[in-house]
């Protein structure tokens, strides 16, 4: 690409600041990190692999990156266009191929919903590979919205308060997933693939299916921000402000022991002795 506009160069460093600002938060990647970037070769992957590679480059650590894709054997699936496209940027990667294709389509009976058991599929073979390699991170590129509709699903549909954290060590303790995006809206990663011309590979397996879930919450957020701007980026600092006082989870709070203080300070005034 040539030059940047003055509201592309904004894009960039907004993007690679909030990046940036997450990493440090949550204390993402550290010095001598294996750092694995799953790429899926949608918008999300290419841009968090864009990111990284920049804060590589300006970060006072020095971590490794080794890009992961995998073939799930999806009829029709452009087996050519991440190896083209990792090789012209000079980045180390690995293909690995799984056909969780099949398993899905034998598994999800037609016209249901096939996210669930593709992503259990791919999560389980890109942990393995993880270990494989001694990849000390794991990247994904889920990114605030994402993070956002989780909650909300879980809230509506499974009784849960909890999302996706921006770093999560997996059930066995042997991978740790980090999300460099967790900050970052879907609407400017959106506008920076398109920007920077990323060679999209779009999900044939669930990316036509209607109705899902996610869909109707991602709609419900949509409209909300429009209604009333910055709604979106309020509720995902919620996220990062919990009052487990203010709930009902007896785990996170102990309710049953809580008493009178007699010894407390009063906090209303004797108005009739003013």
């Amino acid at each position: 690409m040539g030059n940047l506009s003055v509201n592309q160069n904004k894009l960039q460093k907004r993007l690679r600041r909030l990046a940036g600002e997450a990493v440090t938060d949550f204390n993402m990647i550290e010095d001598g990190d294996k750092v694995m970037v799953c790429l899926s070769g949608g918008k999300d992957s290419y841009t968090m692999l864009d990111v990284l590679l920049y804060l590589q480059k300006v970060a006072p650590i020095k971590f490794e990156i080794v890009a992961v894709n995998m073939d799930q054997k999806q009829p029709g699936f452009p087996e050519h266009v991440l190896p083209e496209y990792l090789k012209s940027i000079g980045v180390p990667y690995h293909i690995v191929e799984k056909d969780t294709y099949s398993v899905v389509k034998e598994k999800i009976p037609e016209g249901k919903t096939t996210c669930s058991l593709c992503s259990r599929l791919r999560r389980g073979t890109l942990y393995t590979f993880a270990d494989e390699i001694g990849a000390t991170k794991m990247a994904l590129g889920h990114h605030r919205d994402d993070i956002l509709e989780t909650f909300f699903l879980n809230m509506f549909y499974g009784g849960t308060l909890k999302a996706m954290p921006p770093k999560l060590l997996s059930d066995d303790g042997r991978n740790v997933v980090i999300r460099p995006l967790a900050y970052c809206s879907e609407a400017d990663i959106e506008a920076y693939s398109q920007m920077k011309e990323f060679p999209i590979i779009p999900c044939n397996l669930c990316g036509s299916q209607e109705n899902l879930q996610r869909q109707v919450v991602k709609e419900m957020l949509q409209d909300w921000e429009r209604k009333s701007p910055g709604r979106v980026e309020i509720m995902f600092r919620a996220l990062q402000n919990v009052v487990p006082s203010q709930l009902a989870d007896r785990n996170l709070f102990d309710f049953t022991s809580l008493r009178i203080d007699n010894d407390a300070t009063p906090r209303f005034l004797d108005v009739m002795s003013l």
